[in-house]
């Protein structure tokens, strides 16, 4: 295998090329269906970027929400834009972006969450992550809204050593233009 490096950096650290780099990445992962506002949602927060022989091969972020959960606004670690290119999947690359992703969530939040598609489903379940049993919903500008196509794919993480009080229940997440998850 060539020389495989991770970094881990803030938006604000990284340049228009390398953040070309992750557009062009994620378009070619998701076959053409990540917008422009699904790359927006992805900003902000930490990346993980994996290279091997210098081209980037995999990304993820981590940025913060607040989620609603009976009465607390959690701040909450939201994963997103996890891609591996697909001439490189099922070597481990999204195992260790995802490692990255939640070291942040580790130090800095009291809960990880993420929306997965059928595809990466394994992947966070056979890291620990968790379907959210409850409801699932937004702080609309019109007030909360139920997404119940949310339901079954939204994924909850609790850092090592967390205390989670009561998981279950409804987790409104605050809003944001485009697919609210």
């Amino acid at each position: 295998m060539s020389d495989t490096r991770t970094h881990l950096a803030h938006t604000s650290q990284l340049g228009a090329d390398v953040l070309g780099e992750v557009r062009v990445l994620l378009g070619g992962a998701f076959d053409g269906d990540f917008g422009d506002e699904d790359f927006e949602h992805a900003l902000g927060g930490m990346h993980v970027l994996v290279r091997e022989g210098g081209e980037l091969v995999a990304h993820g972020s981590v940025v913060q929400r607040r989620v609603l959960h009976r009465g607390r606004a959690l701040r909450t670690g939201y994963v997103e834009a996890v891609a591996v290119r697909a001439d490189r999947r099922r070597r481990g690359l999204g195992g260790q972006v995802m490692a990255g992703l939640e070291g942040v969530i580790e130090r800095a939040y009291v809960l990880g969450a993420l929306s997965a598609s059928d595809e990466g489903a394994r992947l966070y379940a056979g890291r620990g992550w968790a379907v959210w049993g409850g409801q699932i919903g937004a702080l609309s500008p019109a007030g909360p809204v139920r997404l119940a196509e949310e339901e079954g794919s939204t994924y909850v993480w609790l850092p090592p050593g967390g205390v989670w009080g009561d998981p279950a229940g409804r987790l409104d997440f605050d809003w944001r233009d485009g697919d609210v998850l």
